[in-house]
């Protein structure tokens, strides 16, 4: 009865932790569509939105002088825009909601305290660091979005979904079978180089959008076309590196597939990854063809994410030395 009831609880924490990756993976992409829409400032103050809990959806709702008021650390610099308001507080919804999940798999996590110490406290360290992006959040608001904190924001989301990950996995390891009679230090080597690769690729992607942004202030949205022309040097790394990216995947993908078999679910991860690359260079030449079109950006951004989730994923298991078959 009592190993039935412990079981019940690890398939609980385990649900409830891929359902939180899953939940920090919306919140990326949410967190695209502001800086995509240029909501950042939507609320102009932090928690509240204009002073208020529930935002206004029309400017009269807002006192006359809501430029004085909410302009004092923005230069006065301040709009009302009722979509880009909601936007943005949306998304700071979507981040609360993304605290309680987390906080639900910290607690649910303690039905291995016993078993395996290290999940509970990886769930822990995941509390405080999506308590920190909170925070960190805040401060993006109250610096007017400088280039820096939106960097520092972006590579904090992407090590909380390493440290859910890792958490997560720790949990399944009962249902590992060893694989202890093949040789994959290389394919381990070459996937940490592959996570290094894909960070780069999205700390410059960070810099594209904000030479972007700066080009759109300069330029003005009825020179949309000419943005990515204007954006530099950056550019240009940026878009010739993503085939570093795909090289680096495709032949991860064939040195895995001399150990795994097509069964396997890490055979599974780097294939689905190397779709994931395609699929980003195929949105990459849509943005820069068709005037960074707004709703791909969002969708670009969390494809790079998942790439470096699932290049994580791929050696925490070789790391672990397990095989899933599923």
């Amino acid at each position: 009865m009592a190993y039935s009831i412990i079981m019940i609880e690890g398939k609980l924490f385990r649900n409830l932790g891929l359902i939180t990756i899953g939940v920090v993976y919306l919140l990326i992409l949410v967190g695209g569509i502001v800086r995509a829409t240029g909501s950042g400032m939507g609320c102009p103050d932090w928690p509240k939105c204009f002073g208020m809990w529930v935002p206004p959806t029309s400017i009269e709702q807002l006192p006359a002088n809501f430029q004085e008021i909410f302009g004092a650390k923005l230069k006065g610099e301040v709009e009302f825009n009722a979509t880009k308001t909601w936007v943005e507080y949306l998304n700071r919804l979507l981040g609360v909601l993304t605290g309680f999940f987390v906080f639900g798999t910290l607690v649910a996590s303690f039905s291995y305290f016993k078993k395996d110490k290290w999940v509970t406290i990886w769930s822990f360290i995941a509390f405080i660091a999506i308590g920190f992006q909170g925070w960190l959040g805040s401060k993006v608001v109250s610096n007017e979005l400088k280039p820096v904190f939106v960097t520092i924001h972006m590579i904090v989301a992407i090590v909380i979904v390493f440290i859910l990950t890792y958490a997560v996995l720790r949990s399944f390891k009962e249902h590992f079978s060893l694989k202890t009679n093949q040789n994959i230090s290389k394919i381990k080597i070459t996937l940490i180089v592959g996570i290094v690769i894909t960070l780069l690729q999205i700390i410059m992607g960070t810099q594209v959008r904000e030479a972007i942004d700066i080009v759109s202030k300069q330029l003005g949205e009825q020179n949309r076309s000419k943005w990515v022309e204007e954006t530099g040097i950056i550019f240009i790394v940026h878009r010739s590196f993503s085939w570093v990216v795909l090289i680096i995947n495709i032949y991860l993908f064939r040195l895995i597939s001399q150990y795994y078999n097509e069964k396997s679910i890490i055979k599974r991860i780097s294939n689905f990854t190397v779709t994931i690359v395609i699929f980003e260079i195929v949105l990459g030449i849509v943005l820069a063809n068709f005037d960074m079109l707004k709703y791909a950006q969002p969708f670009h951004l969390t494809g790079a994410v998942m790439i470096a989730g699932l290049q994580f994923t791929s050696i925490v298991l070789m790391s672990r030395n397990q095989s899933i078959i599923l």
